[in-house]
């Protein structure tokens, strides 16, 4: 049975979860309700499983804090033997609009420490990613405020519906591979 990872990226801790920077963690939450599984604390990660269409899909929600998130993906993709062209992760990315959701193969770390530790972790940019738009409505210099500010009100309404779509991206990705999923997300 063909085998996928999926890897939310976020910090761990009440003062973070409805922060921007925790998308990844959200739609892991998203996922795992639809499916009812829970996530469980193991090594340097929650973790949790479903089945979807004849594929194992095990998610991670790293514990290592976002700036050393390469090393939970690490650990799972060799604990689990998972190729890296088998997970995807699920990122914020402040060059997207609100809401707008992006596959990619691979691409640079654009500044963002989670996909820079991921990068230096794995010897590569060339993994797969889920990018979530998070917007750029900051003043300058207020960049980490925005990223670790919670959402608005009006972000807030509009959410559940984003966070749907991006599910959707997720599950194309594991059905038809980046190369479809991307044609029909993008």
């Amino acid at each position: 049975m063909k085998k996928y990872l999926i890897v939310a990226l976020g910090n761990i801790g009440a003062e973070y979860e409805n922060t921007r920077h925790n998308i990844g963690f959200k739609i892991a939450d998203e996922i795992a309700k639809s499916k009812d599984v829970s996530f469980d604390m193991k090594r340097l990660a929650f973790y949790s499983s479903y089945k979807f269409k004849g594929k194992i899909v095990h998610i991670i929600k790293p514990t290592t804090y976002m700036n050393l998130s390469g090393k939970a993906i690490k650990y799972w993709m060799n604990e689990l033997k998972i190729p890296v062209e088998n997970t995807l992760t699920l990122v914020d990315d402040l060059a997207l609009p609100y809401g707008k959701v992006r596959l990619k193969p691979s691409g640079s770390d654009a500044g963002h420490n989670g996909l820079k530790s991921i990068a230096e972790l794995l010897g590569s940019k060339k993994y797969p990613r889920l990018k979530f738009g998070i917007g750029d409505n900051f003043s300058k210099g207020r960049q980490v405020d925005y990223v670790l500010g919670e959402w608005t009100a009006e972000e807030q309404e509009a959410l559940a519906s984003y966070i749907q779509e991006a599910i959707k991206a997720i599950e194309d990705f594991i059905q038809v591979g980046m190369e479809r999923a991307m044609n029909f997300n993008n």
